[in-house]
């Protein structure tokens, strides 16, 4: 019997924005509960293990989207427009499902 060891371009692509979008989510999520929480140093342990993959993408859409009424709002629109990217490109209909 003949194994198929060798993955197309979808597949590996797939194999890889699968796990890597759903921890940004993850991490997204954890940063928006982060803010319920003020008085939390976010550059300490175990904080800054969800402060540090997300403050690159948080401080450039802080500067375009700034807090609206001392609450900000980018960590939400990062989990919606990464939520958004994994559905069109994993979902039932994603473009890489429909690529395999």
């Amino acid at each position: 019997m003949f194994l198929h060891f060798f993955m197309t371009a979808p597949q590996i692509l797939t194999w890889i924005l699968g796990p890597a979008l759903g921890i940004l989510i993850l991490l997204f999520i954890f940063r928006i509960i982060l803010t319920w929480y003020p008085q939390v140093e976010q550059n300490r342990l175990p904080f800054a293990l969800v402060t540090w993959p997300t403050e690159p993408f948080l401080a450039p859409t802080r500067r375009l989207i700034p807090p609206l009424g001392g609450v900000d709002i980018t960590p939400i629109l990062w989990v919606a427009l990464l939520s958004l990217c994994r559905e069109l490109l994993l979902g039932q209909q994603g473009i890489l499902r429909m690529l395999m």
